[in-house]
C-alpha cells in the first residue's frame, strides 16, 4: 500500500491572511484541495492522511466531499512544528501501515505536483528504501566571510535542491521519527524528515522534480501559482 501523509497544519505568518494559506480560495477552490487532487488522480496512491491544523477539521471534511477527494482516509490534528507534525501522522499510521509499504510525505501548500513528480518517488523509493525530490542547483552560491564580504563560493554541480514529495518505508519512517524524539536528534528549527534522516544516518536517495512544484510562503508565491493554473503547454515544446 502506498499512502500519503499531506502536513497542513501551519497557518503561515509570512502571507499575511485572515486565514491560513491551505484554505485560500483559488478561482473557488482552496490550495489544500488542488494538492489532495494531485494525489486522488494518481493510481499508484491508495489512501491519504491530511495532518491538519487543529480547529479545520471539520472544514477540510466538507471540501473533501464537495471535490470527491474519496482517497482522503484520516484527518489528525498537527503539532507545534512541523516535525512534530510529521511525527503525527506517522504514528497515526502504526496500526494501518505494513512495514514495507511506502509513504510520500508533501506540503499541503505545494499543489503542483506532477503525475511524474510522484510516479518517480514512489518507484525511487521501492528500489532504493527512500527517495526524495530533488532539482539540480542553477545559481552560483557563495559562503559569507562577513556581512559584506565573501572569498569562498560551492561548485553548484555538488548541489541539489530536495523538496517534497519525499517517500519512505514505513519501517524506516516509523523508526526514524520514535529514535529521533527520544534522542532528540533532527527534530528543532527548519528541520525536516529529509535532514532528519541524514542526521540519523541514513542515506537519501534522489528521485525527480519539476521547478514548477513551488511551495506557496507569500503572497507573490500565490500569485506565482495562479499564473502556471492560467498557463497551457504548447504542444510542440520538447
Amino acid at each position: 500500500m502506498n499512502v500519503a501523509v499531506i502536513i497542513a497544519a501551519g497557518w503561515g505568518q509570512r502571507m499575511n491572511q485572515d486565514i491560513p494559506k491551505q484554505f485560500i480560495n483559488v478561482y473557488d477552490k482552496p490550495v489544500l484541495i488542488y494538492t489532495l487532487e494531485s494525489f486522488q488522480r494518481h493510481p499508484d496512491i491508495d489512501a491519504i492522511e491530511v495532518v491538519c491544523l487543529a480547529g479545520w477539521r471539520d472544514l477540510l471534511k466538507a471540501y473533501a466531499g464537495q471535490f470527491n477527494i474519496t482517497k482522503l482516509k484520516w484527518i489528525i490534528d498537527g503539532g507545534d512544528t512541523a516535525q512534530e507534525s510529521i511525527r503525527n501522522g506517522v504514528y497515526h499510521l502504526e496500526d494501518v501501515c505494513s512495514p514495507d509499504d511506502i509513504v510520500v510525505i508533501h506540503d499541503g501548500i505545494r499543489p503542483l505536483v506532477d503525475e511524474s513528480i510522484l510516479s518517480d518517488v514512489i518507484l525511487k523509493c521501492r528500489q532504493y528504501g527512500n527517495a526524495v525530490t530533488s532539482l539540480p542547483y542553477n545559481e552560483q552560491i557563495f559562503v559569507m566571510e562577513d556581512e559584506h564580504s565573501t572569498r569562498q563560493y560551492i561548485p553548484r554541480e555538488t548541489l541539489r535542491r530536495v523538496s517534497t514529495p519525499q517517500a519512505y518505508t514505513y519501517e524506516k519512517l516509523n523508526w526514524a521519527y520514535h529514535k529521533a524524539f527520544e534522542e532528540k536528534i533532527g527534530i528543532y528549527g527548519s528541520s525536516y524528515t529529509n535532514t532528519m534522516m541524514v542526521d540519523l544516518g541514513e542515506t537519501l536517495y534522489f528521485a525527480a522534480g519539476s521547478e514548477k512544484n513551488i511551495k506557496l510562503t507569500t503572497r507573490d508565491d500565490l500569485e506565482l501559482f495562479k499564473g502556471y493554473l492560467r498557463t497551457e503547454k504548447d504542444d510542440w515544446l520538447k
